[in-house]
């Protein structure tokens, strides 16, 4: 599997603190059959990562898994907030593109409130060719009470990620339906951890995709889709199959 939202940089934001921890959440998703994961640090007021500390912390990662034999490849991302947007000059968010290839980037979606600058955001890089990976939508309670709302972003180019723990139903039961009903009206691309390291439990990779009880549908949200992102490359169709059918 592929895991394409962690927060696996120690000491960058609120996710690892260490490389101890980070070694053990990457051991921990390796576990699970994961075998490459983006590190998709915070960008946001309380954690302002720019390109260079990010590009620094992944080559500090990647130096220690390959001296401890940790079986997971880091590629770069990171988790931009939607507010710090346009901010960020064009080549920097380039760089924050997931695996930099310049054509898919992490958007957090707000935990509260419908984010009305959404729609002309995801337009405006859909017209710079970035297509924007909306993070953990499910979340949000607006989300929760329409789900059918996304539909009209995904329209517009977007794709969506919903957290294996919200699937599998350990983080809250709103959260879980929200995501099982997104999967039902066809609006999710990736399943992914949000993993932030050994204080904060929220991998479940493998069961979540389990629960799916549907090999193709789960092949699809943790190999397919998110191999063709990293390499920069369209998505697949999503298989008409399983909850979507």
């Amino acid at each position: 599997m592929i895991d394409l939202h962690t927060h696996v940089l120690p000491g960058v934001d609120d996710g690892a603190r260490t490389l101890g921890e980070a070694r053990a959440l990457a051991l921990e998703l390796a576990s699970q059959g994961v075998t490459v994961i983006a590190a998709t640090p915070h960008v946001r007021d309380d954690f302002p990562t720019t390109p260079e500390v990010m590009e620094e912390a992944v080559a500090e990662v990647r130096a220690d898994f390959e001296a401890h034999r940790v079986p997971v490849e880091v590629v770069h991302g990171a988790e931009v907030d939607l507010g710090l947007l346009w901010a960020i000059p064009r080549e920097e968010l380039r760089r924050m593109t997931i695996a930099q290839t310049g054509r898919y980037l992490l958007l957090e979606f707000p935990y509260r409130g419908w984010p009305f600058a959404l729609d002309s955001a995801v337009k405006q890089l859909v017209e710079l060719g970035v297509t924007p990976l909306l993070a953990h939508p499910e979340r949000n309670p607006e989300v929760q009470d329409r789900p059918d709302r996304v539909r009209s972003i995904v329209d517009a180019g977007a794709l969506v990620q919903v957290t294996a723990a919200s699937l599998e139903g350990s983080r809250d039961r709103a959260a879980q339906a929200a995501a099982l009903r997104l999967l039902d009206l066809g609006l999710v691309h990736v399943l992914a951890s949000d993993s932030h390291g050994p204080h904060i439990r929220r991998e479940g990779m493998a069961a979540a995709a389990a629960m799916l009880d549907d090999p193709e549908l789960a092949r699809y949200l943790t190999v397919e889709a998110p191999g063709a992102i990293v390499a920069g490359e369209p998505v697949p169709e999503r298989p008409q199959v399983g909850l979507g059918a």
